[in-house]
Formats: structure tokens, C-alpha cells, sequence
């Protein structure tokens, strides 16, 4: 969409300029959403803050993958889908995880409690009976998760929303896993 360009270092606020600089570094480049985020500076900032606290909790990369995967499909990003494909590969999920998630067919247990929960989570906005939660953490889950659940889907409307009013365009290294 026109009202939100990729923007690059020249381009973006001062304010994002350094964490432009510091994502090309780490990362080698700078992702389309990164560069439309940067408009906002408080909200790149607040992403990629999220996001790293996000790989800092408490699930294991497939359990990231079946959360992440979940909410990009119940909100029809066509950016983070592909992009998350692409980074749960780098994270060594076997891919046949993604592949489940991308086709709605079923999960092996412990993670199609993961998926329904994360599912159930998005589509009634947090408002969840306790039967869903005990289901939840009767599935080997605890409380912590539920909470973690809650701070992804935070990061995800984030960029699944960011995603949509820009109509992000896909990277060349995300194509692969369109």
C-alpha cells in the first residue's frame, strides 16, 4: 500500500536508523517488514524487543512454530506465514510440523493441544473458559504457557496487522516457503 513504503537507512526516522544498522548486522539484511515497521519507530523497537523475549520463554522451537504458525493462519497473514516457514526451518523444526500447520491437518499430542489452545486464544480474544485452559493444561502444559501464549499473540498482531495494512512484499529469502 502506498501509505506505507519499504523504507531503508536514508529514508527511515532517525530514531530507526540504529536498529536498521543493527538488523542488517545480525541478520545479514534488513526483512520488508522490519523496513515498513521502521515508520514507527516505538513499534520496530517494540518488536523486535518482544521478539526476543519471545525466544526467550519457555517453549521449545517446534512449540514457537506450532504458536507462531497458528496465529498467522487464523489471521491470514501472507507475509508471516512464509516467513515463519522459513525461520522454523532454520530452527531445525522438522519440517513436516509446518507442513500441518499450513494444511490444518492434524498435530501429534502434546503439540494439537498447543494448536487448539493457541487457536481458541485468538478466535475469542483471550476469553477462554477454565474447561479450555485445564484441557490445556492437563496436555502437560502449565500455567507460565498460557501467559506465553498471551505475549505471542501480542508480537504476531504486531506484525500480522502491520502486515496487512502494507501488504508487506514477500522477501526473496521467504519465496522459497510461499
Amino acid at each position: 500500500m502506498q501509505h506505507f513504503p519499504i523504507l531503508d537507512r536514508d529514508s527511515a526516522p532517525a530514531q530507526s536508523q540504529t536498529l536498521l544498522d543493527a538488523t542488517a548486522k545480525t541478520m545479514g539484511r534488513v526483512p520488508n517488514l522490519f523496513a515498513v515497521m521502521a515508520a514507527a519507530p516505538g513499534l520496530l523497537a517494540g518488536y523486535q524487543q518482544l521478539h526476543q523475549l519471545v525466544m526467550e520463554n519457555s517453549f521449545n522451537a517446534t512449540e514457537k512454530t506450532v504458536v507462531w504458525q497458528t496465529i498467522n493462519l487464523e489471521h491470514g497473514c501472507h507475509y508471516c506465514v512464509p516467513a515463519h516457514a522459513a525461520i522454523a526451518a532454520m530452527l531445525k523444526v522438522e519440517p513436516a510440523i509446518d507442513q500441518a500447520l499450513r494444511q490444518r491437518q492434524p498435530l501429534p499430542e502434546p503439540l494439537a493441544s498447543l494448536q487448539h489452545f493457541t487457536q481458541l486464544m485468538v478466535q475469542q480474544r483471550g476469553q477462554v473458559s477454565e474447561q479450555d485452559v485445564a484441557q490445556f493444561l492437563s496436555a502437560g502444559y502449565q500455567p507460565r504457557q498460557v501467559l506465553e501464549i498471551v505475549q505471542m499473540i501480542a508480537q504476531k498482531v504486531m506484525s500480522n496487522y502491520t502486515n496487512h495494512l502494507a501488504q508487506t512484499p514477500l522477501d526473496e529469502a521467504f519465496k522459497a516457503f510461499a
